[in-house]
C-alpha cells in the first residue's frame, strides 16, 4: 500500500464574502483508513469536503488528493473518488435499478457492465431484494443505501461521506457502519463527517477534528482518547462477585496510588504511580494477588469529552 497520504491538505482558507469558513486547516488521511471528520455546526466540515471532491476551488492552500492537486487535474481526481453529501436529491419515480443504471450509464459503461456493476452494488448494500421498488416508496435508511449504492457504481477508491447517518434510526445506522466496514475491508479510503460521536470513535481508526475552520487534532484515534494525565490511570474489569476488602489489597500493590470503583460495574480506575507507564508491571501485580480479570486497559476518555475539550477550550499543549 501506498505511503502518500489520500487526502493532504495544508494552510488552507476559504472564504465567502466577508465570512472565513476555513483558516488555515491543515491535516492528511492515509490510504485505507476510515477517518472520521469531526466539528461543530459551521466549523467548515461541508466546505472542507467540496474542496476536496473539486466542488470548490481553494483560494488559499494546497488541497492534493492521490497527490494529484486539485486545481491541476479534476477529472483525474473525481475518477476514483465518490462523495455523498448531507442533501441528496434523488430521481424518485425511478426504481431503484433504474436509478442505478442511469448513473452508471452516465459513467460511460456498457450495457452488459451496468447489469454487473448495478448487481454489485446492490448485493454490497443488500439491497438486491428491493431494486424494483420505487425510490419514492423506500425508508428513509433505504433511501440513504441506495445512495451509497450510487457512490460505488464507478468503485471508487476514496469514499468522500457527509452525514451519512443523519435521520437514520438505530438500526438502519448500525447496518450503515456495517456496510462501511465491509467497504473498509475492500481497501477503500472512507472520510466521513458525522455527529454522532460515538459511533465514529468505535467505526474510525484515525479523526480530524476542526472548530471555526481551524484544525484541532489529526491523528489516530487511539491517541485522541487517551488520556493525557500526569498519572497514568487503568481500568480493571473484574468478577461479578468482589471480595471483601478488595480496593484495600489494591491499594497496596506496587506503584498503585488509588482505586476508584466505577458506580453500578464491577469495574475500578487504578491510579498508579507516574513512573508505571506501563500496564505490565500492574497487570502480573494483580495477577500475582489473585484478582480474577475480565478486562485490563489503560484508561480511555470519550470522543465527546475529547471533542469538547479541543473545540470549547482549546488544544492542550
Amino acid at each position: 500500500m501506498s505511503s502518500q497520504p489520500v487526502i493532504e491538505i495544508k494552510n488552507v482558507t476559504h472564504m465567502f464574502k466577508a465570512h472565513r469558513a476555513l483558516d488555515g486547516i491543515t491535516f492528511t488521511v492515509e490510504p485505507g483508513s476510515l477517518h472520521g471528520f469531526v466539528g461543530p455546526n459551521g466549523a467548515g466540515k461541508t466546505t472542507t469536503l467540496k474542496l476536496i471532491c473539486t466542488l470548490l476551488k481553494p483560494q488559499q492552500g494546497v488541497i492534493r488528493v492521490f497527490g494529484i492537486d486539485v486545481r491541476d487535474n479534476v477529472k483525474a481526481i473525481r475518477r476514483r473518488l465518490g462523495y455523498m453529501p448531507d442533501h441528496f436529491s434523488m430521481y424518485r419515480q425511478m426504481t431503484v435499478f433504474e436509478y442505478l443504471d442511469f448513473f452508471a450509464a452516465a459513467y460511460g459503461f456498457s450495457l452488459k457492465d451496468r447489469n454487473r456493476i448495478v448487481g454489485d452494488v446492490l448485493a454490497l448494500t443488500d439491497m438486491d431484494g428491493r431494486k424494483n421498488d420505487l425510490i419514492q416508496g423506500l425508508s428513509r435508511g433505504m433511501q440513504q443505501r441506495v445512495s451509497l449504492a450510487r457512490v460505488l457504481v464507478n468503485d471508487p477508491e476514496l469514499l468522500l461521506l457527509d452525514e451519512p447517518a443523519s435521520g437514520l434510526d438505530p438500526r438502519a445506522r448500525i447496518e450503515l457502519m456495517e456496510i462501511l466496514r465491509e467497504l473498509r475491508r475492500m481497501g477503500k479510503t472512507i472520510f466521513i463527517s458525522s455527529h454522532i460521536l460515538s459511533e465514529l470513535a468505535e467505526l474510525c481508526d484515525s479523526v480530524t477534528i476542526i472548530d471555526r475552520g481551524h484544525t484541532k487534532f489529526c491523528g489516530a484515534m487511539d491517541d485522541l482518547l487517551e488520556r493525557q494525565t500526569e498519572t497514568p490511570i487503568f481500568r480493571l474489569r473484574t468478577e461479578t462477585t468482589i471480595a471483601e476488602g478488595f480496593i484495600e489489597r489494591v491499594t497496596t500493590l506496587t506503584g498503585v496510588l488509588k482505586v476508584d470503583p466505577v458506580e453500578g460495574r464491577p469495574e475500578f480506575r487504578i491510579t498508579t504511580n507516574p513512573e508505571l507507564t506501563h500496564a505490565n508491571a500492574l497487570l502480573q501485580e494483580l495477577l500475582n494477588a489473585g484478582v480474577t480479570i475480565v478486562n485490563f486497559s489503560r484508561d480511555q476518555r470519550h470522543l465527546n469529552e475529547a471533542f469538547m475539550d479541543l473545540t470549547q477550550r482549546g488544544v492542550r499543549n
